[in-house]
């Protein structure tokens, strides 16, 4: 019965080498086995392409950081400036009148007026201009 296992083995052993190696065995062996390289190939190749991915994310995650701190820098000092122009264009004076003919003029809501009025330093003609264009 030993014996019987050992052949039971050796065909199981065929089976697995058979797809591998022995290609040229008849025409239709030789079709299949030209097709079966260029599969392995591509899965290779995506394989590559997988782990190249996986190593740019470490590094982008790595760069990532640096980024966003960089950003983060940019942000507040844009937010800053922003603050600075917010007061300088809080201590422009404009005239009621000036406001509301904006208002009226362009019918944009009165925070709007007001804000392109205080850019034009109150002149409400530049004013009017800027918005027009």
């Amino acid at each position: 019965s030993g014996g019987g296992m050992a052949a039971e083995g050796d065909v199981e052993l065929e089976l697995e080498t058979e797809p591998n190696g022995s290609g040229g065995g008849g025409d239709g062996a030789g079709g299949r086995a030209a097709e079966k390289p260029r599969k392995h190939d591509s899965g290779a190749a995506d394989l590559e392409r997988v782990t190249d991915y996986a190593e740019e994310k470490e590094i982008q995650s790595s760069n990532l950081e640096t980024a966003m701190s960089v950003i983060g820098d940019r942000r507040s000092r844009e937010q800053k400036a922003k603050q600075e122009r917010e007061k300088e264009l809080a201590k422009v004076t404009i005239k009621k009148e000036d406001l509301e003919l904006i208002m009226t003029e362009m019918e944009i809501s009165r925070a709007a007026a007001e804000r392109s009025l205080r850019e034009h330093m109150g002149n409400v003609v530049e004013a009017l201009i800027t918005l027009t264009n």
